[in-house]
């Protein structure tokens, strides 16, 4: 079974690749094993792609951006892995999943692949299993991979630890909005792209453009060394489309040669490890038999205001196994 996933994967079959990907998504015990064994095997084959973050509020165009860059993308021969993440409802669970109707034209492009998934309940627009779904997209021989995320939000930013380089997409006129944009996405982004800048939007994106241009000069030099650059484009009919590509190709070389993105890449892996042992540890926690008993009760007096939530989460914490042997508080 892992060997037909593996064999699969690593002989760029699309239809593997989704079937893992759904596997790897899964909740299932068995799946959850049989996924970690799946990606043991192909992590010999991972690392050699460009991963490029974009994101931007709704209705900002991400799709047909996304759509244009991947077509030059694609036209440069190289093989592109689209992951799109939908917002799930908070009621049914549910998702749209509509970014391939979205982007007709990419979907049929052979070079391309373009995999949906639903946020669920996971903060920074991303969703719980886009950093496997990478690897897994790297070991079937995909040289750039879009992440494209929910939408800018307080925990967006979750995408700019997964990602070499990170696009962020404006609308013209989001200049008189600067003060209500977060200063924290700004300061990630590398590159800042003024999209639809056509027709009668083209000055009202040249002003944009200079209004962050004046709020750039306030920030501290990147780590990385290369000036993120604000840029105007129009996905609708091409506008900038390969100049934004050859940006993207000269923060590469810019990174790889001063070894910022090697270390990047390294410091993403453990604050992955990190992540993941904070996930474990929480869901361990509320699957303990002892804490899923007393948790209504507590729950109740938190609520009705007779406990503290602090002196609850204490009482929780010692009542669960193997956490109160480890309570540094004790």
């Amino acid at each position: 079974m892992v060997r037909d996933y593996v064999n699969g994967i690593l002989s760029s079959d699309k239809f593997i690749l989704s079937k893992t990907i759904t596997l790897v998504e899964s909740t299932l015990p068995k799946d959850i094993k049989l996924a970690q064994e799946v990606l043991d095997k192909v992590l010999p084959h991972t690392g050699n792609s460009l991963r490029i973050g974009i994101t931007g509020a709704p209705g900002v165009g991400k799709s047909t951006f996304i759509e244009a860059l991947g077509n030059w993308v694609t036209k440069q021969k190289l093989k592109l892995a689209v992951l799109t993440v939908d917002p799930s409802s908070q009621y049914s669970k549910g998702s749209i999943l509509g970014d391939k109707t979205r982007m007709g034209k990419l979907s049929h492009n052979a070079l391309a692949y373009i995999r949906p998934s639903a946020a669920g309940s996971v903060l920074g627009g991303v969703g719980q299993k886009t950093r496997e779904s990478i690897l897994l997209c790297e070991a079937a021989g995909y040289e750039v991979i879009f992440v494209e995320t929910v939408g800018v939000g307080q925990s967006e930013t979750v995408v700019h630890d997964m990602v070499d380089f990170f696009l962020l997409l404006l609308l013209p006129g989001a200049g008189d909005e600067l003060q209500g944009i977060k200063k924290g996405i700004l300061e990630m982004a590398d590159l800042l792209a003024i999209n639809k800048a056509e027709g009668e939007n083209e000055s009202n994106a040249l002003k944009t453009k200079h209004d962050f241009e004046q709020a750039f000069r306030l920030f501290q030099k990147a780590e990385s060394n290369w000036q993120p650059l604000i840029v105007t484009c129009s996905a609708l009919t091409e506008m900038g489309i390969a100049d934004i590509w050859d940006y993207i190709q000269q923060y590469k070389s810019l990174t790889q040669l001063n070894g910022y993105f090697n270390r990047r890449r390294q410091q993403q892996n453990l604050s992955w490890l990190h992540e993941l042992v904070r996930y474990n540890l929480e869901k361990s926690f509320y699957q303990n038999a002892t804490v899923a008993q007393a948790l209504p009760a507590i729950e109740q007096e938190v609520l009705q205001g007779r406990q503290a939530a602090i002196s609850a989460a204490r009482q929780l914490i010692e009542i669960s196994e193997p956490f109160k042997r480890n309570d540094p508080t004790r």
